[in-house]
């Protein structure tokens, strides 16, 4: 019966006001998980950088939860984004390792795989394969990711529309994002082809009588349609066309990726602020480089934009509150291609020359900067202990989104991020394997023990041990004082570990 001093229709559109305002206040938030690629724990100004400029992921730290104890999956590009969509470790992972599948035939080649779309790619997912994507698929939301893929060559089953992504574009083969001007992107299961030439990135050097300081003798390297703007468009128009629902955006940035290529403005921005420097002529891999340490902060800078520039769209349309952001990165910094860590300290608390950064099991190769967002839910300015790692963002996004969690090797961090912390499960141990073809490697965390094993593949079975607690930069191997410690590791390392179906992942 409608209340008599009220007119019937005025009744009628009270009820659905408040019908649409419970909708509104139930509707689940939107989720962002920026991934970058291989930026260093010390790459951002809020983990302590001093030469690389980040004001937008500062801003977004300071308005959310900085993690100080965040693990990648693994060192390396495709296992890491395995653990991640997975939520299973790398002793369990179908993707242990880079497998660029070399039995089809020049998978190294550009020309070749230009002409050739099955040489891209690599090793894929399995089908059927329940994944983050699909997870957030079937709580709701419309999935989309924007950059790098990594877990299968076109064509195969582990493309992303078979992996529970609704929106792909970007490069489907993580060699294909070693230039950031190639001659095609991806867009779901289609070529896309643009303005610019192929030119390998590996094969590339300049002339032998050309003068490495004359920026001229760069200039074939700069073509028409840089990547990351390509990308961040699509990516834009994936949140104006989802704005009115519930959305899962997976933002795999190639950056800051060697090789080392930026917008104009903002290297002319840091040569101003570094200086000259000596070029990278080519001899570390990949093209080379007139201003390597400028580009690569450039790099850097330009994403840091881009992330402002994001932010900036959530709160125009109206959904910025209802967003959370998780911000991260692959894996540690790298060593090649004209980078050059210890000079920017990439590493920040830990060491990042070669063997110590990207591709090893140190703390600088998988130790990574992890910055949450979510106004209202997130204390601003929060920081978090918390050991945690890849695994355990699939249990936390089931929580975020209201849905059952397939199995995984995580636990959720979501009591961690809403302040409940008494609630917050913690792992016994974390552990990792790499099964890289010349060096093999293996670790485990436990509280304040760190074991590592190097040279698998040289036949070394040797452990070191550290005490984090009081060695961060694990220089003091204390193996030998604390055998029963060791003897633990390795039983725990051989209970973590199932043989891997593709035999090029066994050790």
């Amino acid at each position: 019966m409608i209340h008599p001093i009220y007119p019937a229709a005025t009744g009628i559109a009270a009820l659905l006001s408040f019908a649409a305002c419970q909708q509104k206040t139930v509707q689940k938030p939107n989720v962002i998980y920026i991934l970058m690629d291989d930026l260093g724990y010390g790459d951002l100004a809020c983990y302590g950088q001093e030469k690389i400029e980040t004001p937008h992921i500062d801003r977004l730290r300071e308005s959310g939860m900085l993690f100080t104890q965040h693990y990648t999956g693994s060192p390396v590009s495709a296992p890491a984004r395995c653990v991640l969509m997975t939520g299973m470790h790398s002793g369990h992972a179908q993707i242990r390792a880079n497998d660029e599948m070399a039995e089809r035939g020049a998978v190294a080649s550009h020309d070749s795989m230009f002409v050739h779309p099955e040489l891209e790619g690599q090793y894929p997912l399995k089908a059927g394969t329940m994944t983050i994507g699909r997870m957030m698929q079937q709580a709701g939301y419309r999935t989309g990711c924007f950059g790098k893929w990594g877990l299968g060559y076109p064509g195969s089953e582990g493309v992303p529309s078979k992996q529970g992504i609704d929106e792909f574009y970007g490069y489907n083969c993580q060699r294909q994002a070693h230039t950031y001007y190639p001659a095609f992107l991806w867009k779901n299961d289609e070529r896309v082809y643009l303005e610019n030439k192929v030119i390998d990135p590996h094969l590339f050097r300049l002339a032998a009588d050309a003068d490495p300081r004359d920026e001229k003798n760069y200039a074939p390297l700069t073509q028409k349609q840089y990547a990351n703007d390509l990308i961040f468009d699509e990516l834009l128009r994936f949140v104006e066309n989802n704005k009115s629902s519930p959305f899962f955006l997976l933002w795999t940035t190639p950056l800051p990726h060697v090789s080392l290529q930026a917008p104009e403005r903002w290297v002319k921005y840091y040569v101003e602020k570094f200086g000259d420097e000596a070029p990278y002529t080519g001899n570390k891999g990949y093209q080379p480089c007139r201003y390597p340490h400028a580009t690569y902060a450039a790099m850097v800078s330009y994403f840091d934009e881009q992330v402002g520039k994001l932010i900036d769209k959530l709160k125009a349309e109206g959904i910025y509150e209802n967003t959370l952001i998780v911000f991260t990165s692959d894996n540690g910094p790298t060593f090649n291609g004209g980078s050059d860590s210890p000079w920017f300290n990439s590493g920040g608390l830990f060491k990042s020359e070669y063997g110590w950064g990207k591709c090893f099991m140190h703390e600088g190769g998988i130790r990574i900067p992890a910055i949450v967002s979510w106004p209202g839910r997130i204390k601003p300015g929060s920081r978090t202990d918390h050991i945690c790692c890849f695994q355990d963002v699939m249990p936390t996004l089931a929580d975020i989104a209201g849905t059952d969690c397939p199995p995984t090797d995580g636990i959720s961090f979501y009591p961690t991020l809403t302040g409940d912390t008494a609630r917050q499960r913690q792992h016994e141990y974390l552990y990792w394997e790499y099964p890289d073809p010349r060096i093999g490697l293996k670790a485990i965390r436990m509280g304040k023990w760190k074991g590592i094993i190097e040279n698998i593949r040289q036949g070394n079975t040797s452990m070191q041990l550290y005490d984090l607690e009081n060695d961060l930069r694990e220089e003091h191997d204390v193996a030998a004082e604390h055998p029963e410690i060791v003897q633990r590791f390795e039983t725990l390392m051989k209970a973590s570990h199932t043989e891997p179906e593709n035999p090029k992942f066994a050790f």
